[in-house]
Parts: structure tokens; C-alpha cells; sequence
């Protein structure tokens, strides 16, 4: 199966082109969309073509700030960051002159915006748990359950526990045949994790419950009460977010696991289509060979007719 990119492919085409320093700079003004309802603003400033300013805007933004995204942001991409755009929640601004750094870091750190802003609520679950796995005594009232609305109707719920961290994805579902697909797709997530392959075995727990909320958010208000509603848990340990690469990487593809799975479920559909077509144009070919000849014998009138000429 493929897998998406977690950063942004056409902001990172877009700088590597402007970085490029055979390239004469330009007047720049884009507007970009990413997974999840997110807008970027990717343009110069008036009449100083070497300087670019980056905007976002994302409808959780005060959620992802609440846990701690401004900070995470600010660890990133102190140098860049200046008074957020009008109409936008966080802005960071370029010069390609006094750039002072590796072209090719920054636009790989810049492509990765929405991502490290939403790492935040991830990390400090991480890092909640490894404080709470070293105290003898564990006070449960000390968990906090996170709450990042970011689509409509939708929310990724995170919350640190003693030995584990758990991700909680609330989806919908608005055709019956993607709640199939879903289940049946899902359920290849929990049949991987039982094989006998070793290196599965230390995969995140996956769990699928229907229309019903894991006990973790049922005392949540506004849980949408419908058939179309599905929830997707996901059971870290300490070992899925190690410290170092192991961290960062659980963090960059857990976030676009809603995307991963419509994603799929959609190419699961097209194919399944493609095959219907393909299979009714063989049947139709048959039923073409089917068809019986006229006979010489027979002729049409010009009432359209059919004559029969019996022999004698």
C-alpha cells in the first residue's frame, strides 16, 4: 500500500525552486490547501521578490496553541517567525539573501508546518508518560485527555496514562459501503498484528468500534450519535515513541492515519469499479457473439419485416 507524505509536496517543489539561486526571483502569490482543511499563503512581499512569507490557517489552531504548539514552533523555526498574516494563525518570512542556513533543511523544516504544529499534543503525552512509568505511585487524576478538533465533526483525542499512550480517532464515515471497507481494512490491522511475523508483534494495539465511543471519551459532550461515525483507537508504549527517530516517525505517520485510511478506502472503490467495468464489456462481448446470423435465406421489406423464403 502507499503510503502520504506528511509534509507538504507542493510547498517543498515551490521553495526548492525559489532556493535555487539560477533562478531570478519572482513575484510569488499561491494559496495552497493540505489534508484536513488546512490553508497556506505562500507569496513575496511587495516589491521584494527575495523575500517570502508562509502562512497557515487551521480551524484547531487555538487547540494546537492550548498544548503547547507554540512552543514546538518556536524550537523550529525561531529565526523565521513574525506577526501572523491577517486572516491567518502563524506566519514565517524568508529571505533568500540572508538565508544563513542549509537551503535544503529549511525547505524540508518549512514543508513540515502542519506537522510539527500538530506534534505538540503528541509530545507532551510522550513526555507525560515517561514521567508518570518513573514515579512508584501513579495518580490517575494527573492524565489529560486532548482534544484536537481539527475537521468537522472529527477529532484525534490523545491521552498519557502510566504505560501507555492512547489515540483516538473519530471518523465519518457518509456512505454505507465505506464503513465496509473500513472494517474489513481495519481488521487487516489487528489480523497483521496476531502473525507470527516478530517484528509485528511490537506494533500499536488497533481497535474499531462502531457508532459506539471508547469508554476513554464516552463522558465527552458533543459526540455525534450516528451510524456514520466510527472510532479508531490506537494503543502506544513506551516502545512505539522511544526517544530519537522512533519518536519522530510515530508522530509524522500517526497524524495522517484518517487521511491513510480514506485514502485507501477510496482507491479500494476505484479499483473494485475499474473491475466491475472491465468484467461487464467481457460479458457484453459475449453476448454479442451470442447473437444468431441472419440467414441468406432471409430478407428484409422495406416495412422492416422480416421475409422468410421456405424452400419447396
Amino acid at each position: 500500500m502507499i503510503l502520504l507524505d506528511y509534509h507538504n509536496r507542493i510547498i517543498e517543489d515551490t521553495l526548492k525552486a525559489r532556493f535555487n539561486p539560477e533562478n531570478k526571483p519572482k513575484p510569488l502569490d499561491m494559496n495552497i490547501v493540505d489534508f484536513d482543511g488546512v490553508s497556506y499563503h505562500l507569496s513575496t512581499l511587495d516589491d521584494q521578490d527575495t523575500k517570502l512569507i508562509l502562512s497557515i490557517r487551521w480551524k484547531c489552531w487555538p487547540e494546537l496553541v492550548k498544548y503547547g504548539a507554540t512552543d514546538v514552533l518556536r524550537r523550529e523555526y525561531s529565526q523565521w517567525i513574525v506577526s501572523p498574516e491577517q486572516g491567518y494563525d502563524f506566519t514565517l518570512q524568508f529571505d533568500l539573501e540572508k538565508l544563513g542556513a542549509d537551503p535544503e533543511d529549511v525547505i524540508r523544516k518549512v514543508s513540515l508546518l502542519k506537522r510539527n504544529a500538530m506534534a505538540a499534543p503528541f509530545e507532551r503525552a510522550f513526555d507525560a508518560q515517561a514521567l508518570a512509568e518513573k514515579e512508584d505511585t501513579w495518580d490517575p487524576s494527573t492524565s489529560q485527555l486532548m482534544t484536537i478538533p481539527y475537521r468537522d465533526g472529527e477529532a484525534i483525542y490523545v491521552q498519557n496514562q502510566q504505560d501507555r499512550v492512547t489515540v483516538i480517532f473519530s471518523t465519518m464515515f457518509k456512505e454505507e459501503t465505506d464503513r465496509v471497507f473500513a472494517k474489513v481494512f481495519l481488521q487487516e490491522f489487528v489480523d497483521a498484528r496476531k502473525s507470527a511475523k516478530p517484528q509485528l508483534q511490537h506494533a500499536p494495539q488497533v481497535i474499531y468500534s462502531h457508532r459506539e465511543p471508547p469508554l476513554e471519551i464516552r463522558h465527552l459532550p458533543g459526540l455525534l450519535d450516528s451510524e456514520s461515525m466510527g472510532y479508531i483507537t490506537f494503543v502506544l508504549f513506551p516502545r512505539n515513541f522511544a526517544p530519537g527517530a522512533v519518536r519522530e516517525e510515530t508522530i509524522s505517520r500517526i497524524q495522517i492515519f484518517r487521511d491513510y485510511l480514506h485514502y485507501h478506502i477510496k482507491c479500494s472503490k476505484a479499483y473494485m469499479h475499474s473491475r466491475m467495468r472491465a468484467r461487464v464489456s467481457e460479458f457484453l462481448k459475449v453476448l454479442n457473439r451470442a447473437k444468431p446470423e441472419i440467414q441468406a435465406s432471409e430478407k428484409k421489406l422495406a416495412s422492416g419485416r422480416t421475409f422468410i423464403r421456405r424452400g419447396v
